[in-house]
């Protein structure tokens, strides 16, 4: 695989960093946190309606662009880089895959073109342990009737107060795991928006007290989605790889303006020795991280490519990425780094909750070693 960059997508990226710096910058950033909402929805307008970017990975035959995941991942970056206030990554990364890989013909031709035309959409996968799907999925589908029916709960759903559609997944009938779409509202549906530490993206618990669906709203085979589910969790991975390489690189360039125009005793601080070490380390990590995403999303479009391994490598080396950086960036920042009016917070904010969405680095790291295979009594490799 080529890492490069096609001319086509070095013109999406100039095209999107270009857009985003001016809609979804500090300033517009910091309107939409006073007003309290977690969600820029003048800016989800523009991306979907204007400039069409939920519809880019959407096959044509429903409404889509037609590009690949690779292409996307150029998208997701650079909505990283502004921490916009949009479920982009919830919609077009996470929902989008799951239904493209899950869905009937008919389905897929039910529901994406409704993503393409920007319905927000947002994915209901684990229960109160956070445990990566599928293991932690707290939510049972059971016939009822001529259709089915949904009970339990997802916590840390994000992006969930403002979806149109989610994409649930639950355990049964026969233990299996099932893909369903529900649409919002619904009776016996309860979305509770709840405090977490990024506020730029939000989370909520949503609650299912005997959902109604009818045949068409659960994907596939009913109890048979398991393999749909682990590869559009694979291609969703690489998607947020993507996106928390963009966070990275923002990161370093907010760290680097701050040490030449800071000045200390006579000097700017970036001019002593400890001060370029820690840039050099933080240059580092972002472009090694750049490599693993880009790996991963061109693993998206390679069937011949080991996806699943891609995508968690690519998780481990982004996650270690962002989070090595944010935490840098504060230090770099000194006191003004842990205040509200600076934005480095939100970044490191950010980085942490990153860390956890999809998986933790020891949840990937787990699934490279079954995929090399190591037993439970041997160790990953450093």
């Amino acid at each position: 695989m080529a890492l490069v960059r096609t001319p086509d997508q070095r013109l999406i990226a100039a095209t999107a960093r270009a857009f985003l710096e001016g809609e979804a910058g500090s300033r517009p950033r910091r309107r939409t946190l006073e007003a309290g909402e977690g969600f820029d929805a003048e800016l989800w307008r523009r991306v979907t309606a204007e400039l069409g970017w939920a519809a880019a990975a959407i096959p044509e035959a429903h409404d889509g662009g037609g590009l690949g995941w690779a292409d996307l991942a150029v998208l997701m970056e650079e909505t990283g880089r502004e921490l916009a206030q949009v479920p982009f990554f919830t919609t077009a990364g996470l929902c989008a895959p799951l239904i493209l890989e899950a869905a009937s013909p008919d389905q897929a031709a039910r529901w994406l073109p409704r993503l393409a035309a920007g319905a927000r959409a947002a994915a209901c996968l684990t229960g109160p342990a956070g445990r990566p799907a599928p293991d932690g999925i707290a939510v049972t589908l059971a016939p009822d009737g001529d259709g089915w029916r949904l009970d339990g709960h997802a916590n840390y759903v994000a992006f969930g107060h403002v979806a149109d559609l989610l994409v649930v997944a639950a355990t049964g009938p026969g233990g299996g795991v099932s893909l369903a779409v529900v649409e919002v509202p619904m009776p016996c549906l309860q979305v509770e928006r709840v405090a977490s530490l990024d506020e730029t993206r939000p989370y909520s618990i949503v609650r299912f007290d005997g959902v109604r669906l009818d045949r068409s709203q659960v994907l596939g085979e009913p109890g048979g989605a398991e393999p749909a589910l682990r590869r559009g969790l694979a291609i969703a991975a690489a998607m947020l790889a993507a996106e928390q390489v963009g966070v990275a690189e923002k990161v370093l360039e907010i760290a680097r303006d701050y040490v030449v125009q800071r000045v200390q005793f006579g000097r700017p601080v970036g001019a002593f020795q400890a001060v370029k070490h820690r840039m050099a380390d933080m240059a580092l990590w972002v472009e090694t991280a750049r490599s693993a995403a880009a790996y991963a999303a061109q693993a998206c479009d390679d069937p011949d490519a080991d996806l699943a391994a891609a995508s968690a490598i690519a998780r481990i080396h982004c996650t270690r990425a962002l989070e090595r950086c944010a935490a840098d960036a504060i230090q770099l920042h000194g006191g003004i780094g842990f205040t509200w009016e600076h934005d480095a917070h939100l970044y490191f904010k950010r980085a942490r909750s990153s860390a956890t969405l999809l998986g933790d680095v020891a949840h990937h790291q787990d699934a490279v070693a079954a995929l090399i295979g190591l037993t439970s009594t041997e160790s990953v490799p450093a």
